[in-house]
């Protein structure tokens, strides 16, 4: 063999055995990216993708080599799942690194987040499988620190669901009775005056004019003649029958002297086909299908009258059963029934609870903005009306803002129990299950509480903790919520979140930490220090949470802390 082949081929099978036998060197941190750096809260995890790009003549062929993400922080650490990748002589499954080209590896990496994990490193252990050798290489510092803006939204400042009350200060009542007509007649006969259903019209009328919770508003006449007939027979008779309707009950009203009655207002209607259809349809006539065909055919009333008595045996029967029924006068008492004013319902809660119905003290606690005193009507409500699902849900309900969320979620699993499909016990159960982070059940329970009030803002909640941002924003719509306001930031919707929060009704001090967090995004140091400076007024130890945030790294907080 000529001698300089000779000495190429030993020393490529020199340079081929020495790139398996050496050891591998180390890593360095600047052969790896992180996205996003620093690390940031989605939902209630700490995702980030770890890319590593390892060099030409670095990765030996030989190796295999375990990677573990460890969150490093107040003296502890957690670990992501591991990555292996291997070299090109490695028997095995794992992404293969060119010793000749390098390569590129991903690394996915996460972590359920704790609020110590804002001031964190993340770093890479490795772990290298030599041959029959295994050592470990020195630590590789990656990120710094975790953004936990998301961390803000929390289920417990979520208004849970109010079961409404359907009390109604003023009811309108309406009795009515019927003067019945013969054929072709307007004269109101006296048996139709001592009717059962008059006598009780007359009762209710008279009793307006001594109660002051009754108001009479209007007395309706509402005059018929049955279609039978030249129609303009029946425009005059129909008409003469409510002249002396009206005529009979004025002259009651001013026997009986009652003056306060609202409006008289009276009609007639000349042939009453709509009534005619509706007691055909609803009968038991043979040929009624017939009957209601011709009506469907043909709209002139005349026409409709010969097509109708053409059907000779059918006719003897409407004669006899149906158009009687449609010769009458039809008074109407509209009267306002009055409840209880807001203070008597009060003060009757005070004195007399039992007094009151289950709408009227469901409607008390809505008279009141205090809590407490709400819880206590509720308390009072389901003592009294225990089988109704809202007293249990309400009192719930409270219990929930108050913050005892064991005893709330006892009494929301009460509401459900006494119905079960209780939209509102259903989404604050929904609530509940977000606040034990067990999501799978919170979506089972949101599911199922359609009309429910405030589904819109649980919802919300529950996508951000899924990490689905652009769904809680889309959920929370125009909501003036704080946790409203994290979805726009973290979707970068900075002046929407900047109009929620400047909305809010009564703003706490996260509601002015999220202003100074939207001052740091737009780069505006004077509402970051105008805002932080209220919000640790409000609360003291959002000091400390600001001073290690990173998202304001880049001002000095002095001024506001």
């Amino acid at each position: 063999m000529n001698r300089k082949l000779c000495f190429i081929a030993v020393l490529g099978a020199t340079v081929a055995l020495s790139s398996c036998s050496k050891k591998l060197g180390q890593f360095k941190s600047d052969y790896f990216s992180v996205n996003p750096n620093p690390l940031e809260v989605v939902g209630e995890k700490v995702p980030a993708t770890v890319t590593g790009r390892v060099p030409q003549k670095f990765f030996v062929k030989n190796a295999e080599v375990t990677v573990t993400p460890y969150l490093v922080f107040n003296g502890t650490e957690v670990a992501s799942q591991s990555y292996r990748f291997q070299g090109e002589k490695v028997r095995g499954n794992n992404p293969v690194i060119s010793y000749d080209n390098g390569g590129t590896v991903t690394i996915p990496v996460g972590y359920e987040y704790q609020p110590e994990m804002i001031q964190s490193e993340l770093e890479l252990a490795f772990t290298v499988n030599q041959g029959k050798k295994q050592y470990v290489l020195p630590r590789v510092k990656v990120a710094t620190g975790v953004v936990a803006t998301a961390a803000f939204a929390t289920a417990s400042t979520v208004a849970p669901s109010i079961a409404p009350d359907a009390f109604q200060r003023v009811i309108n009542e309406k009795y009515a009775a019927d003067i019945m007509f013969l054929i072709n007649r307007a004269n109101i006969r006296a048996d139709q005056l001592k009717t059962n259903a008059m006598d009780e019209l007359r009762k209710e009328i008279l009793e307006t004019s001594d109660n002051a919770s009754r108001e009479l508003k209007e007395i309706n006449i509402n005059s018929y003649a049955s279609p039978e007939g030249a129609y303009d027979w029946n425009y005059e008779l129909a008409e003469k029958r409510e002249v002396n309707t009206v005529k009979y009950m004025e002259d009651q009203l001013k026997k009986d002297k009652i003056t306060e009655f609202g409006e008289l207002t009276k009609n007639f209607t000349a042939e009453d086909w709509e009534g005619f259809k509706e007691l055909v349809s609803k009968s038991n006539i043979q040929d009624k299908d017939l009957i209601l065909s011709v009506l469907a055919m043909y709209k002139d009333p005349e026409q409709r009258e010969r097509e109708i008595r053409n059907l000779a045996n059918v006719f003897e029967v409407l004669a006899d059963q149906i158009l009687p029924q449609l010769r009458y006068s039809r008074i109407t008492a509209s009267i306002d029934v009055i409840g209880k004013s807001d203070k008597e319902i009060q003060d009757l809660f005070k004195s007399n609870p039992q007094e009151l119905s289950i709408e009227e003290i469901l409607y008390c606690a809505t008279l009141t903005n205090n809590n407490d005193e709400r819880m206590r009507i509720y308390e009072t409500a389901a003592r009294i009306y225990p089988n109704d699902y809202r007293t249990w849900n309400n009192l719930g309900a409270t219990q929930y803002v108050a913050g005892d969320f064991a005893a709330a979620k006892a009494n929301f699993q009460k509401a459900l129990s006494l119905k079960s499909n209780c939209p509102e016990a259903k989404m604050n159960l929904g609530l509940i299950a977000v606040l034990d982070k067990d999501l799978a059940k919170a979506n089972e329970y949101f599911g199922s509480a359609a009309g429910a009030e405030g589904l819109n803002n649980a919802l919300g909640i529950y996508y951000l903790k899924m990490g689905d941002n652009a769904a809680a924003a889309r959920s929370f719509g125009d909501s003036k919520t704080n946790n409203a306001a994290v979805a726009q930031i973290l979707t970068k919707d900075y002046s929407k979140a900047k109009a929620t929060l400047s909305a809010i009704a009564n703003p706490d001090a996260t509601t002015y930490y999220l202003m100074a967090v939207l001052g740091a995004r737009t780069n505006n140091e004077s509402m970051v220090i105008t805002n932080l400076r209220q919000a640790v007024r409000l609360d003291k130890n959002l000091a400390k949470v600001a001073s290690e945030d990173l998202e304001f790294a880049n001002f000095n907080l002095s001024q506001a802390l």
